[in-house]
């Protein structure tokens, strides 16, 4: 005989709250761990340490040649769909000028008929006349205009006769834009980005684990630092440094050359597809049960 506290109830038609805990159903929660972030020391675009990287104005690294691939690869599209776009104008400008000239030939046809032609012209709606004056239910010849239109027929319950709609080719940006951003981006905007490695270990390190720190305050930078880069000379330094002696002194801590507060870039860091920096970084999934299945219909995971 089964227990009758309600959490250890199994003989029940139907599932208990606590054995749907237990099975896993309802909403799950878990914070991302470190491998769901991307490390601030990694590309934006190949998502690989950084070989000598370049930030935008918004603060975003890149791989050098990463980023100049993207921004040639980019002008290449713009030009394809501009010269779609002057094509499908050019068709455009055809076509209309061959509609003009048959509306003017059908005018000049008309009014042929009307003066030289020996059938008489019917005003009257009712009467349907084609091109050589045979009239619509007293007609027994069949025109070559009209064979024309019944070959060419489009009908919609025929798959070889389906018409097919126009496509529109609507005129493109000239502009290329950041791949993270998605804001206007040029060549000439993008600065060089130099990273500070730690040179105190003697041991021999790999271009894959370098550690950097600020120049300032030699601090290992981390992802969960705020770093900021000088778009004058490029170094990058911790947000507390940044904030505490170059936004006063204005001047680089590394080089001494001079920096305005515009010059000072926030680096964006963290985020992948799935989470972005500064966000909530918890995964909910949601189960539930399917209606006389056994089965859990599954949603999948968002990010809250």
């Amino acid at each position: 005989m089964p227990q009758r506290h309600s959490k250890n109830n199994n003989d029940l038609a139907f599932f208990t709250y606590d054995e749907k805990r237990k099975l896993g159903y309802g909403t799950q929660k878990e914070r991302l761990g470190k491998d769901s972030i991307k490390p601030f020391d990694a590309c934006c675009l190949c998502l690989k340490p950084f070989i000598d990287p370049m930030s935008c104005q918004k603060g975003h690294v890149f791989c050098k040649e990463c980023i100049l691939e993207c921004l040639l690869a980019q002008k290449k599209d713009i030009q394809r769909k501009l010269a779609s776009h002057e094509l499908q104008k050019k068709q455009e400008k055809e076509e209309e000028a061959e509609k003009l000239m048959s509306q003017k030939a059908r005018e000049l046809d008309a009014f042929d008929q009307q003066n030289h032609g020996a059938v008489p012209q019917y005003s009257d709606r009712n009467y349907s006349q084609d091109k050589n004056g045979f009239h619509g239910a007293n007609s027994v010849k069949v025109t070559s205009y009209e064979e024309e239109a019944l070959r060419t027929m489009k009908a919609f319950w025929l798959p070889s006769a389906t018409p097919v709609a126009p496509v529109k080719v609507d005129a493109p940006s000239t502009c290329t834009v950041c791949p993270e951003g998605k804001e206007k981006l040029k060549t000439k905007s993008l600065f060089p980005v130099y990273f500070t490695e730690d040179t105190s270990e003697k041991k021999s390190s790999s271009s894959l684990d370098k550690t950097f720190i600020c120049p300032s305050c030699k601090v290992t930078l981390t992802n969960t630092l705020s770093l900021v880069a000088l778009s004058s000379c490029g170094h990058v330094f911790c947000k507390k440094c940044a904030d505490k002696f170059m936004a006063v002194d204005k001047v680089c801590l590394a080089c001494s050359k001079g920096c305005k507060e515009r010059n000072l870039v926030n680096l964006e860091k963290g985020g992948t597809g799935f989470a972005g920096h500064d966000d909530h970084l918890v995964a909910t999934d949601f189960k539930h049960l399917g209606s006389g299945s056994g089965l859990g219909l599954v949603r999948p995971a968002t990010k809250t």
